[in-house]
């Protein structure tokens, strides 16, 4: 098939164009002149440049492709406040939606997320069926794309657009030279004493996410969403398990979640520096657990343990010098 990607040259996106090639599969995507294209310069694939904002050069990059991976998001904590999310998630995925259906009604694969299914206070494994219920502050991102899905799903509804939802967890791996996760186990390996706070996840390998996205492109119903989880781990776990594969004997510092929640948001109210993002700090005391065995059954989604992913990310920390 010829697979149209948006935001292939991603951390994510960058191993789906990897394993569709290997797949077989012909690869187009959506460049600005600006983006940055290193994770990917080594594959063979067509480069169409465009914008997201931009309906006609979707239009135009979707010619003669038989399914859209519309990737492309907000990722930086620092923009989920921006103008940027509401044109790049909702304006965008609807330029996308539009392109697709001009284009002869291609098969669409939205990237949402695991925040858009729901985050619990104490944990509780979700299903594509669970109550969403996250408020819209401080969860503005998992709202965002909440809102892209039910776009998705009228354009399946109304006009029958063969579009389906799959929902990343919590995505780690080498190569996170943007520190979406990785931060995480920089601070933890550099920082003394080690911080944790009470809260979860289901924390899978990139490869395996995005083994389960282009599984997609050719498994899978319309009209249904797909959550590409991983194993179910505590927050004090991961800290554990990134020292461990630091081979750290370090103290860690157990923060009670009330606490540090009213003084991290007084500080940020304050405008003073804060250590952590508040609103990457609303969501590490939330519980992201997930059943994805819907995947596991429909797309042949795999997951390898949350230990081995995370050894690797730390052994890239330290064959890169990031730590």
């Amino acid at each position: 098939m010829k697979v149209f990607v948006t935001g292939g040259n991603g951390f994510i996106g960058s191993r789906v164009v990897h394993f569709l090639i290997q797949e077989g599969h012909t690869v187009r995507c959506l460049l600005r002149e600006t983006s940055k294209t290193h994770r990917i310069d080594a594959y063979d694939f067509e480069r169409h440049l465009g914008d997201i904002r931009d309906v006609d050069s979707l239009t135009e990059g979707m010619r003669d492709c038989d399914a859209v991976i519309h990737l492309a998001s907000i990722s930086a904590w620092d923009q989920i406040r921006s103008p940027l999310m509401r044109t790049i998630v909702i304006d965008g995925t609807r330029n996308v939606l539009n392109a697709a259906q001009k284009a002869g009604n291609l098969r669409v694969i939205f990237v949402s997320t695991m925040v858009a299914v729901n985050g619990t206070k104490a944990p509780e494994v979700l299903t594509e069926e669970s109550t969403f219920s996250l408020p819209a502050e401080p969860f503005v991102y998992g709202n965002a794309k909440r809102e892209a899905e039910e776009m998705c799903l009228a354009f399946f509804q109304e006009h029958k657009l063969p579009v389906l939802i799959v929902n990343p967890c919590e995505v780690w791996g080498p190569n996170d030279d943007d520190f979406i996760t990785a931060e995480y186990a920089r601070d933890t390996i550099k920082d003394w004493p080690a911080m944790t706070v009470k809260g979860g996840t289901a924390l899978a390998h990139v490869d395996d996410i995005a083994m389960g996205i282009t599984a997609s492109v050719t498994k899978g119903r319309p009209g249904e969403r797909y959550i590409l989880g991983g194993e179910n781990v505590h927050a004090s776990e991961i800290t554990a398990m990134i020292l461990e594969a630091a081979d750290l004997n370090k103290l860690t510092l157990h923060l009670p979640n009330g606490i540090t929640l009213a003084l991290i948001n007084t500080m940020s109210k304050l405008g003073l520096p804060t250590p952590i993002h508040p609103d990457l700090l609303a969501h590490a005391v939330r519980y992201w657990f997930a059943d994805c065995s819907k995947a596991e059954q429909e797309l042949d989604y795999t997951y390898r343990p949350a230990r081995e992913t995370i050894g690797e990310v730390v052994h890239w920390l330290r064959e890169a010098g990031h730590v």
